[in-house]
C-alpha cells in the first residue's frame, strides 16, 4: 500500500483484489461528496487497478462526550438497526421545548439545565430514574430532559458502539416552522452505498404528526436539514436568505457563523465549546468582520479539518 495526500485527509491506495483492512472504506472515483473523492489508478506492476480507500477509523472511535463507559456492552447488544435505535434514544429521552406536548408540567421544570451531557453521565442518570432495560421505552416523566444534541450524540454513541461510522452534525432544520432552526442530529455511513445519511433519532411518532413530517426520520433529505457550512456557503450565494436562518429570535449570518464553527468543533471531538455560549454576546459583538470570510468560508467547505480553534469573539 502507499499513502496518497489529499491536504485535510489520510489516504491509503490498495489493489482492488484485496479486501479493505478493518476501519476503511473504499472509495470509487469521482465521488459526489468531498470527502469521498479519491482516484483509481492502474499503476500496479501487473497492471491492476487501485482503489483510493479513506480511513474511517475516526467516525467509529469514540470522543470523551460520546463514549458509553461502563455501558458500552449493553449498548454493543442493542439491536442493529437505525430505527429502532432511534425508537430506545425516543424511549429514554424528552425534548426539553416539547415538555407539554408529552403531558409534562413544563412550568415545574424550567429550571432543567440545557447542558449536554456525556453518554456515559447521561445513561447513568437515566438507569437511575429507571433501571430496566434501555430497550424498555420510558413513560415520558421518566425519561431524561435533553435537546436535539443530545438526542443526536446518543444515537451517534449506539452507531459507534456497533461498530457503525456515525457523528453529531451541527446546521439547520427546515421542517420545525417556516424558517431553518437551529438543530443537531446524527450522520452515519451506510457501507453499501457508500454515503453518509442523515437521521434524527427527535423524531418519534407524537413529533412526526404534531410537524407533519412526511419523510422517513432514518434518512432525512438534505433539502431538509442542512450543515452549517451548507448553509454559511448557500447564503454566501446569495442562493438563501441568512435571516432565515436561526434559533428562535436571534438570525441571520452571524448565527450562522456560529454553527459553523460548532459544526467544525463536532467533528473534531468536541461536543460542546465556547460557541455554544451565544446567547452572552452583546448586540455589539453579534457581527462578522471582513477579515473572517476567508476562514468561515474555508471552515465551510471542508468542516472536517483539524480542528482551528477560535475564540468566540464576545469573549475576546
Amino acid at each position: 500500500m502507499s499513502p496518497v495526500s489529499t491536504g485535510t485527509q489520510d489516504w491509503e491506495r490498495f489493489p482492488a483484489c484485496e479486501l479493505p483492512p478493518q476501519g476503511i472504506i473504499l472509495l470509487p472515483a469521482g465521488g459526489d461528496m468531498a470527502e469521498n473523492s479519491g482516484e483509481c489508478k492502474a499503476d500496479g506492476a501487473c497492471g491492476e487497478r487501485w482503489w483510493v480507500m479513506k480511513h474511517v477509523q475516526r467516525w467509529l472511535d469514540h470522543n470523551s462526550m460520546s463514549d458509553p463507559a461502563g455501558h458500552a456492552a449493553a449498548i454493543a447488544g442493542l439491536p442493529p438497526d437505525i430505527g429502532v435505535l432511534n425508537a430506545i434514544v425516543q424511549g429514554l429521552l424528552v425534548h426539553s421545548d416539547w415538555l407539554a406536548e408529552y403531558g409534562l408540567d413544563a412550568t415545574r421544570l424550567q429550571g432543567v439545565s440545557r447542558m449536554t451531557l456525556p453518554v456515559a453521565d447521561r445513561l447513568d442518570d437515566i438507569l437511575q430514574r429507571d433501571g430496566q432495560s434501555l430497550q424498555i421505552q420510558r413513560p415520558p416523566d421518566r425519561r431524561a430532559i435533553g435537546t436535539c444534541r443530545d438526542f443526536a450524540l446518543l444515537l451517534c454513541s449506539f452507531l459507534r458502539g456497533q461498530g457503525v461510522p456515525s457523528r453529531v452534525r451541527c446546521g439547520f432544520a427546515a421542517y420545525f416552522g417556516n424558517g431553518w432552526e437551529d438543530h443537531w442530529v446524527c450522520e452515519y455511513w451506510v457501507q453499501n452505498t457508500r454515503t453518509w445519511r442523515l437521521s434524527d433519532p427527535q423524531l418519534d411518532e407524537l413529533l412526526k404528526a404534531i410537524l407533519q413530517i412526511g419523510f422517513d426520520p432514518r434518512d432525512v433529505p438534505r433539502q431538509s436539514f442542512v450543515t452549517a457550512g451548507q448553509a454559511w456557503l448557500n447564503c454566501r450565494a446569495e442562493k438563501c436568505d441568512p435571516n432565515r436562518f436561526g434559533h428562535g429570535d436571534v438570525s441571520g449570518p452571524w448565527f450562522v457563523k456560529v454553527n459553523v464553527f460548532r459544526d467544525h468543533h463536532v467533528l473534531n471531538g468536541r461536543v460542546t465549546s465556547a460557541w455554544d455560549g451565544w446567547r452572552d454576546a452583546p448586540p455589539s459583538k453579534r457581527l462578522i468582520e471582513a477579515h473572517e470570510h476567508p476562514l468561515l468560508d474555508d471552515l465551510a467547505a471542508h468542516p472536517e479539518q483539524a480542528l482551528v480553534d477560535v475564540a468566540p469573539g464576545w469573549l475576546t
